[in-house]
């Protein structure tokens, strides 16, 4: 399933400077990070049914009809994960994918809602920390969590909120938010745990504006005081969000793969990123669930550029993932400096 850019030419020397230069992803599921071959293997080690009776049909699944269809297999695909040894392995994986894109820092998702009943949540916090600190000592990148409630669970947003916490004391979980499916799920639904997470002094971004329309963005932000819009795009269907966005400088986290894969994005249509830009909204670019949807960090900086996005504009998405990011002024300083030295060494004409 390709979209209309996906061949289209562009230098070998922008290609080359899109894959060296360092990257920041603050948009970017575990679970969804975890490539077909990982789910296969953990569900025969875990005694776990998928529907599927090899990994070739497995893997052969990952082509979605829409939002649902994704949905159902990723929840399929947690149901694999049973220990909290599989969340280590997961994330050993997770970061020998990231160091090959130059991926220097990341705040990645935790899918909770589904995890909670699996296992203790401070064997799951132990290895998070762990995991952190591998990040650090063998890949040189630095890695922040943000757990998530279901919109379909919303019984679980309580629960949710208490494991963050938890996780927040030992200086594993920076932040709560919010996905899964938007129709029938209102943010309304949350504000109540989302007001206390604000006041437990934790950052709150939530998806929203993928598979509804304005009006869940608009909710989002009124109802949940989100400091960030998980995907956002179909802002472009209202003039006055827009002009809000442009103004407010509410960093969007934009995962253009996965727009097309999901049909939110029309195959022979340019990404609504354009737009968003044009209109001076602020924007990141991130790969979501990457193994899912049949990308990486990247290949969407990549398509971007097919798409015509000068070197420019693609660098200044990348510069804005650090400001939109939830680290300190004097981390993100350290980085900073770093890319402005990778900047100096040559510039794209």
């Amino acid at each position: 399933m390709n979209t209309v850019y996906e061949n289209t030419p562009i230098s070998a020397e922008l290609a080359d400077r899109l894959w060296a230069m360092p990257k920041f992803e603050i948009h970017v599921h575990l679970e969804g990070a975890t490539d077909a071959a990982t789910v296969w293997e953990l569900a025969q080690r875990n005694k776990v049914a998928l529907p599927a009776k090899s990994l070739e049909e497995w893997q052969s699944m990952y082509v979605f009809r829409d939002f649902d269809h994704f949905a159902s297999l990723y929840t399929q695909a947690t149901q694999c994960m049973q220990t909290a040894d599989d969340f280590a392995f997961m994330l050993e994986r997770f970061l020998a994918e990231q160091v090959r894109h130059n991926v220097r820092y990341c705040e990645v998702f935790l899918s909770a809602s589904f995890m909670l009943d699996n296992f203790p949540q401070d064997e799951v916090i132990a290895v998070i920390s762990e995991g952190i600190k591998l990040g650090k000592e063998k890949y040189d990148i630095g890695m922040r969590f943000i757990p998530d409630i279901a919109r379909h669970i919303p019984d679980s947003c309580h629960r949710v909120l208490d494991f963050v916490l938890k996780g927040q004391e030992q200086g594993v979980f920076i932040g709560l938010g919010l996905g899964g499916p938007e129709v029938g799920y209102p943010p309304e639904l949350f504000t109540d745990v989302y007001d206390e997470a604000r006041r437990q002094g934790l950052r709150v971004v939530a998806h929203a504006g993928e598979t509804m329309g304005p009006e869940s963005v608009w909710g989002t932000l009124t109802h949940l005081k989100s400091e960030r819009i998980g995907h956002g795009v179909r802002s472009v269907e209202d003039p006055k969000l827009l002009e809000y966005l442009a103004e407010t400088q509410i960093p969007l986290e934009v995962c253009p793969y996965s727009n097309y894969r999901l049909k939110v994005t029309p195959l022979d249509q340019p990404h609504q990123i354009r737009k968003l830009v044009d209109a001076g909204v602020y924007c990141t670019v991130n790969s979501d669930d990457p193994p899912m949807f049949s990308t990486d960090l990247t290949s969407e900086y990549l398509l971007l550029a097919r798409q015509g996005f000068s070197w420019e504009e693609l660098w200044q998405l990348n510069l804005n993932a650090i400001e939109a990011s939830f680290l300190s002024d004097e981390e993100k300083r350290k980085y900073r400096a770093e890319w402005q030295e990778f900047y100096s060494n040559g510039e794209i004409k």
